[in-house]
């Protein structure tokens, strides 16, 4: 690891100050750049997005993509945490912390709204920042992005009459086009170039060439991760600064939440005996957020101004700093997941089954 990969909390601490200093200071030119959006999805995080996930993009081998199936453990521990756990759970802990335990301190015209956002905050999974993730995980990427492909498909029909359950409405208005553009950018286009960059290095260098290419493109995904990081906290350095006791009360059940969820994904990852590299991504999955449509769909069904619209964006503020975090206990603790009976047993049957007769 890098003396930057190294001390990358420390970087993360300066720029989420830097960001909510620069957001105050220059609100207006920050109002121009989170203005420069298409569907409420913002272009400049979605270059800075690119410049994020296409040198882990570059890696996969689509022909290996096959070998996912054999994975098939982790893969349903990472649609039962999405689609089974993970709303319900956050749509529990909003009920219990915003609407019993902090309520008083809440405005009381909101606190439905705000559970409302946790709600919509939860009810998809991630999907480019995954990439992210997995890379500092040194985790499988033909799982990663088959489980996101298959997140996606499944977000265009479970999204809505989740969301409709939970918050007792007849008809949820989605955001497809929002929903839409948002796979085109962060997942068609930087898996287009990726592979156009792949076969190019290739053609030209081969595996040589490669290599060297992923350990040059490696800071600047990093670089880009970092100036996300300062623009999204600039676009909301007002509200960070004008009602930090709401943001730290909203934050409560969203951090909550993803632990919880990346635990349980871990685990029964490890109980199914499955590999640290699809554990680690698996968790990962299973904990973080889709927020683009998050926050696009708060502001189509309850206004720019509502509580569910800044619960959303609650979630954008502490994604990759609580993510950074998970990241560092999956790491952690890779040698007592790798010392479970299921993973050795597993890995001692695939030795046998690889060694020559």
């Amino acid at each position: 690891m890098s003396l930057f990969e190294r001390y990358l909390t420390l970087w993360v601490a300066l720029c989420i100050v830097t960001g909510i200093a620069l957001g105050h200071f220059f609100a207006d030119v920050f109002q121009v750049i989170g203005s420069a959006e298409i569907a409420k999805v913002n272009l400049p995080v979605a270059v800075l997005v690119w410049l994020m996930i296409i040198p882990m993009l570059v890696k996969i081998d689509f022909a290996a993509l096959s070998q996912v199936r054999e994975h098939w453990r982790g893969i349903g521990v990472t649609l039962f945490v999405n689609w089974a756990v993970k709303t319900f759970s956050m749509a529990l802990l909003a009920w219990l912390f915003i609407g019993g335990l902090f309520s008083a301190y809440l405005p009381a015209d909101q606190i439905n709204s705000y559970i409302a956002g946790l709600i919509l905050l939860a009810a998809a999974p991630c999907t480019a920042m995954v990439f992210v993730w997995s890379n500092l995980l040194k985790g499988d990427a033909h799982f990663t992005l088959s489980q996101v492909a298959l997140n996606d498909v499944i977000m265009v029909v479970a999204f809505a009459p989740i969301v409709g359950l939970l918050l007792g409405l007849s008809a949820i208005t989605v955001p497809w086009n929002t929903l839409l553009l948002s796979v085109v950018l962060y997942i068609v286009v930087p898996v287009f170039l990726g592979q156009l960059i792949r076969k190019g290095t290739l053609k030209a260098g081969g595996e040589a060439a490669l290599a060297s290419l992923l350990n040059r493109l490696q800071p600047l995904s990093l670089a880009a991760l970092l100036a996300t990081l300062i623009l999204l906290f600039g676009f909301q350095g007002e509200q960070i600064l004008a009602q930090p006791l709401i943001i730290g009360i909203l934050a409560v059940p969203i951090i909550i939440q993803v632990y919880f969820n990346a635990s349980v994904a871990y685990f029964l990852n490890r109980a199914a005996g499955e590999a640290h590299c699809v554990a680690g991504p698996s968790a990962l999955i299973g904990a973080s957020n889709f927020f683009e449509l998050a926050v696009a769909a708060a502001i189509s069904l309850f206004g720019f101004d509502s509580g569910a619209a800044l619960a959303t964006v609650v979630g954008v503020l502490i994604e990759v700093p609580v993510m950074l975090s998970v990241v560092k206990i999956v790491n952690g603790t890779k040698g007592w997941y790798e010392a479970g009976n299921a993973v050795q047993g597993r890995a001692a049957r695939e030795q046998l089954q690889s060694s020559p007769p």
